[in-house]
């Protein structure tokens, strides 16, 4: 495997020093930090064996959620 060198600002490198494990490469550093872009079809059928209660309770908390999402994201927006 190759190596490239890279200019950082300072600070930029001061939280990297900050924020690596001791024995630990910048390398293996940044691959902790950065995550990897995942593949949706690695997701397939991972509820097939929900229930549709289950399904129908999981729809209850998302929609939940995204109501709470909207009126607290029109809070702010009347607080501006």
């Amino acid at each position: 495997m190759g190596t490239k060198t890279i200019s950082i600002m300072d600070d930029a490198y001061e939280l990297l020093v900050r924020h690596k494990k001791p024995n630990e490469s910048f390398s293996e550093e940044i691959r902790r930090l950065v995550p990897k872009k995942g593949n949706i079809m690695e997701c397939a059928g991972l509820w097939a064996d929900m229930s549709d209660k289950e399904t129908e309770e999981m729809e209850k908390t998302i929609n939940r959620l995204r109501k709470n999402s909207t009126k607290s994201l029109f809070r702010r927006v009347e607080e501006l």
